[in-house]
């Protein structure tokens, strides 16, 4: 008896993908609902089904829909934002300003309409996203009809959706629980990365995602820099470190992997975790070449992501296709690497094992969710076509068959393209709705790269607010005088503190900007041992001092942020014109004289070798005050023996630069 499905796809070449790589050169499908029922030579299922749609493909491929196995969608918005930087000042310099700024339900969920209009047009069928406001991103790809596994991010720093981590690991509990079972969306929990979370949050996390089932996705071992902090901080590389943490207890979504041992391989996967190979991304921010050969040696399962289109900077995954084969067969000096059915098998059925799907899709079985794309082999670019080896599909797919060659897709049985027509989404709309974003954040950042304060406060973080200073500086002969009689019975000793501090002055073509000091402090112990280094960024505004007494200034404004990145990165960031580096053994006593308080700076110059200067501080707020803590400025000048010392009125930096 013949039964009766929703569709038959006929005159197909299907590539199955399934486990023992099963083609049909002239085969068919049938669907019902949103499952495959039969696949198999096209006599053999006509004889057996009949269909209310009967699908001529014309010869074309059929196969299963493309699974990007990593990437972050909304970023869509933010495509050609900032290029050709390095990571840490592209993601902290650029990226996570503007996020702050702009980043909000309506803009994740223009980004994800958009990032779905794409993905369909390169035949992705399914991907695994990490952002923020996830429930915005799981209402717009439902719309557009796509499948997904979405991973509400967690990490250590205020999130545009979220002021702590506490917010955020709160926000995803409520994902997963609304969520979990649906037909197209599989909720996840995503802790950003160990170098952006605390073991708490790590824990956490992987609790909340051991609870429910569900998968964690998590970017490690990404770059040369974050594995050698990792094992500087906390003498273990990244995988051993977030097994600590109890990440590998969850159900882990791997990203990059790029800088990981044949140790840690085994590590991930006895674990049963999944790997997200970006080759794209690895390449444009110069992260390296994951061992991918190495990975599958090993019997990961290793799927391949565009990474998101901020890094990029598209979403097309034959080239990542493409790329995953070329790049290892390069990195091995071996053609015979990662050919081209094992490139396609990472970007379907193992892509699929690697986002914990394997069961739904990924393959062309009977049972699994019907997500299948049309591809087109015969263009220009692709001609001709040779049929004696059967592998010569595959090698068609990946190394001629561009996104442009995709047709139709369906996901879950329904119809989002039909002869390269989309269905469920508005491209021109789209278009036009990102334009007018993108005008916003040029006007942002056209602002902000005026202003050197602007950028400061763009890291987040900043005091924005003016510090006004009563200082004096004076040249010291003899500094030991002046450890001898602070001593003395008038002088309250509150804190002494000894260090050596290294300074990076920036200036700029504009005076106006002022200079910004990038600070080192290396804290000594009595033994001269180094105990702890702290750093922050000070911006000198334009100079305006005014003397209240022969040798005492009211010093300049200054605004402050915290340093938690690289002088590099400074440097990159910021792009002075000019830098100046100043480094000085110091000596630093907070006093209280005549029930005020006061910093005593003694300060030998060490580079570039200028000799040893007694400076002496303290904070004010009007003139009345500054013009009494001047007069006591002078008493502690002659109680430390300095009165008669030459003073010097400038900067440590103005007076350096100035000497012949």
């Amino acid at each position: 008896m013949t039964k009766t499905a929703d569709t038959l796809l006929v005159n197909a070449h299907i590539l199955t993908m399934d486990e023992t790589l099963n083609q049909y050169r002239t085969g068919a499908i049938a669907i019902s609902g949103e499952k495959i029922v039969a696949v198999g030579n096209e006599a053999d299922i006509k004889s057996e089904y009949t269909a209310k749609e009967i699908i001529d493909c014309g010869g074309k491929i059929l196969m299963p829909g493309l699974i990007n196995a990593h990437t972050h969608v909304p970023m869509t918005l933010l495509r050609g934002l900032a290029d050709d930087l390095r990571l840490d000042v592209w993601l902290m310099g650029y990226m996570l300003p503007v996020e702050r700024e702009f980043v909000s339900p309506e803009f994740v969920k223009l980004g994800t309409s958009l990032a779905c209009a794409e993905q369909i047009r390169s035949g992705i069928t399914t991907f695994n996203d990490m952002y923020y406001f996830e429930e915005d991103v799981a209402k717009a790809t439902v719309q557009a009809g796509m499948r997904a596994v979405l991973g509400q991010t967690v990490m250590k720093y205020p999130a545009p959706d979220a002021e702590s981590f506490e917010v955020s690991l709160n926000k995803a509990r409520e994902f997963i629980q609304g969520w979990k079972n649906h037909s197209l969306i599989t909720p996840a929990v995503s802790p950003h990365a160990p170098y952006s979370c605390t073991p708490e949050i790590l824990r956490a996390t992987s609790n909340l995602a051991q609870e429910f089932d569900v998968p964690l996705h998590i970017h490690i071992s990404e770059t040369a820099y974050e594995v050698e902090t990792m094992r500087k901080e906390n003498g273990i590389p990244v995988v051993p470190y977030i097994k600590k943490h109890g990440i590998l207890e969850a159900k882990v979504i791997a990203a990059h992997c790029v800088h990981i041992d044949s140790g840690e391989m085994r590590t991930l996967l006895h674990a049963g975790a999944g790997i997200s190979h970006n080759p794209s991304s690895n390449l444009k921010l110069a992260s390296g070449f994951a061992p991918v050969q190495k990975m599958l040696e090993s019997g990961l399962n290793v799927g391949i992501g565009t990474d998101g289109p901020a890094s990029n900077n598209d979403l097309d995954m034959f080239e990542e296709i493409r790329l995953a084969s070329f790049v290892a067969k390069a990195v091995s000096n071996d053609p015979t690497v990662v050919p081209a059915v094992t490139a396609l098998l990472m970007a379907t059925r193992m892509g699929a094992k690697a986002l914990h799907l394997g069961d739904v899709t990924g393959s062309l079985e009977v049972g699994k969710r019907a997500d299948i794309i049309l591809v087109d082999i015969m263009p220009l670019h692709n001609a001709p076509r040779f049929m004696r080896d059967l592998n010569n599909a595959y090698a068609q797919l990946v190394y001629a068959s561009k996104s442009t060659d995709v047709t139709d897709v369906m996901v879950n049985g329904k119809w989002l393209m039909r002869s390269k027509k989309l269905l469920t989404l508005n491209e021109t709309d789209l278009l036009e709705h990102a334009q007018d974003m993108a005008k916003k954040i040029d006007i942002f950042l056209i602002e902000r790269e005026q202003s050197v304060l602007s950028k400061l406060i763009a890291l987040g973080g900043s005091l924005e607010e003016e510090s006004f200073e009563v200082q004096t500086k004076v040249r010291v002969s003899n500094p030991g005088t002046v450890s001898e009689k602070i001593q003395q019975p008038e002088i309250e000793i509150i804190r002494f503190r000894h260090y050596i501090e290294h300074d990076a002055y920036f200036s700029f073509d504009d005076e106006k900007q002022g200079r910004l000091r990038f600070r080192e402090d290396d804290f000594l112990d009595e033994k001269g041992n180094t105990t702890n280094t702290r750093s922050r960024l000070t911006l000198l505004g334009v100079k305006r001092e005014d003397k209240v007494a022969d040798n005492v200034v009211l010093s300049r404004s200054r605004f402050f942020a915290p340093a938690i990145h690289s002088l590099r990165f400074y440097k990159e960031y910021f792009k002075p014109q000019q830098e100046v580096n100043i480094e000085k053994d110091r000596l630093r006593w907070l006093i209280r004289y005549k029930d005020t308080e006061f910093f005593v700076n003694l300060d030998k110059i060490i580079q570039p070798a200028a000799g040893h200067f007694l400076e002496i501080k303290s904070r004010t707020w009007s003139r009345t005050d500054a013009e009494h803590k001047a007069e006591l400025v002078n008493e502690l000048l002659e109680l430390l023996g300095q009165k008669n010392a030459p003073t010097v009125t400038q900067d440590y930096i103005e007076f350096i630069t100035t000497q012949p």
